[in-house]
């Protein structure tokens, strides 16, 4: 039967596509923990007060990078170079969404709408990561290989969101409540477009490695299409709407080690 389970089953069980998932894992967070750190370092003085989360943030996000290599090492196995249209962060980029990384690199100061679309923006890729690690913590939290990396990555991810929704909030409440509506909106819209388009290249390039027959390639771009228009249509408003979440402050302290996968 032809599942999410069955599929990454066939992606772990083979040595050069677990390669290339794993690679474009890592290289995802690892952006992320360098977008996360220059942010923090560029933070205007107004929110000077968000900087050890948005540092813990990128903290993290260098610890799954850190975690998807590791995985590899174990298995003997080297990163390989990520395919440009399997480049989620960087596609993002080119939609405009979130911000650009010309301006990451300049030292000049951002402003309060600069953070407001930094959180913005994370809240809905936050939204998208959380959803993909909680089916993978059904699937395989208790994989022998990848359980445990699972596990830790996925409560990352929800604190992740947690921060996202409690500071976008925050930021509501100081009367900045439509410039994050309309910016969610925009960010959301966008991303399942760039969502569909991601996973439709990475099951392309799935399906040569592993050899699918172009039968079941078809099925499965199918399904990509069919979750886009489901999202298109009203699965994005899951990613922009804001409540304050059970987990208060989570990323309030140091991040958290992964010894084991270093």
């Amino acid at each position: 039967m032809l599942s999410a389970r069955s599929v990454f089953q066939e992606i772990v069980d083979s040595d050069d596509a677990y390669r290339l998932f794993c690679s474009i894992a890592a290289s995802g967070e690892s952006q992320g923990g360098w977008e996360n750190g220059r942010i923090a370092a560029l933070l205007p003085a107004s929110q000077r007060e968000l900087a050890p989360k948005v540092a813990r943030h990128g903290a993290d996000e260098d610890k799954h990078g850190r975690i998807f290599n590791a995985l590899l090492r174990k298995r003997g196995l080297t990163p390989t170079d990520v395919p440009a249209e399997t480049d989620y962060t960087m596609l993002l980029e080119r939609r405009g969404i979130g911000l650009a990384h010309d301006k990451l690199r300049r030292d000049e100061r951002l402003t309060d709408t600069d953070v407001i679309t930094y959180l913005a923006h994370s809240r809905v890729t936050e939204q998208r990561a959380s959803d993909q690690m909680v089916m993978l913590k059904t699937y395989f939290g208790d994989h022998p290989e990848v359980g445990k990396a699972i596990r830790m990555i996925s409560q990352d991810e929800d604190n992740h969101l947690a921060y996202c929704h409690e500071e976008l909030l925050r930021l509501a409440r100081a009367g900045h409540g439509r410039a994050i509506q309309r910016i969610l909106n925009d960010c959301a819209l966008a991303e399942v477009g760039v969502y569909r388009d991601v996973s439709l290249a990475v099951m392309a390039h799935m399906g040569r490695i592993l050899r699918w027959p172009a039968a079941k390639s078809r099925v499965l771009a199918a399904a990509i299409w069919g979750m886009y228009v489901y999202e298109r249509a009203v699965g994005w408003r899951r990613m922009v709407t804001l409540q304050m979440p059970e987990r208060r402050n989570a990323l309030g302290g140091p991040a958290t080690s992964a010894p084991e996968f270093a």
